[in-house]
């Protein structure tokens, strides 16, 4: 998993409460084994017509946010079915955080195990950053050490998140990573155990 210390990038805004795993990737791209290519589907049904011709009215079909990686969304964003895919389609097609007032429970942890950091900010400063993300070469930097989301006009807020996440966030450590962090003393209980090599 990629380290996140500080990230800043462009903002695009889906003003949208309730957004559901579904609608951030619909269920018929949920074909892959990988965690890689599913960034061309995030939003399909949103971003397409029937016929694959992308929406105009479609925010992240709009040239201004071409290259943002930083995603303002709703209250409760993540709802729905619990699927891993939702933060992997939003991690490939380039977001590295998402604030949002609040999010599903199952999305927030999701996310956070796969390298997405999900920021939970009051709904009067997630309002302030949409209102703001129209402007030209707009910018804001999320600093995870510090726990801070400050733009390039001044605006600053605080975040939570608990130490764990923050630690495994902060040096790249997925669950496979956090249990390779202890290989010499599985080895050891292998050695002590008399299980084989290669099924260690």
């Amino acid at each position: 998993m990629e380290k996140f210390s500080t990230h800043t990038g462009k903002p695009v805004a889906i003003d949208r409460s309730n957004v559901d795993t579904d609608q951030i990737i619909p269920k018929q791209f949920l074909k892959r084994i990988e965690r890689s290519g599913y960034g061309e589907f995030l939003f399909f049904d949103w971003r397409f017509d029937s016929d694959g011709t992308p929406k105009s009215d479609f925010v992240l079909n709009d040239e201004r946010y071409n290259g943002a990686s930083v995603l303002i969304a709703g209250a409760n964003f993540g709802c729905g079915s619990s699927r891993e895919h939702a933060p992997w389609s939003l991690y490939d097609y380039g977001f590295r955080c998402v604030i949002a007032p609040s999010f599903a429970d199952i999305f927030y942890n999701n996310s956070l195990k796969n390298g997405l950091l999900p920021v939970t900010l009051s709904e009067e400063a997630v309002a302030e950053i949409v209102s703001r993300s129209i402007q030209d070469n707009y910018a804001i930097t999320v600093d995870l050490e510090n726990q801070k989301v400050t733009d390039n006009n001044g605006f600053e807020a605080s975040f939570k998140i608990d130490e764990f996440s923050k630690f495994c966030l902060l040096n790249g450590f997925d669950d496979i990573g956090l249990t390779l962090q202890h290989e010499d003393k599985i080895a050891e209980y292998e050695t002590r155990s008399g299980i084989p090599a290669h099924l260690g």
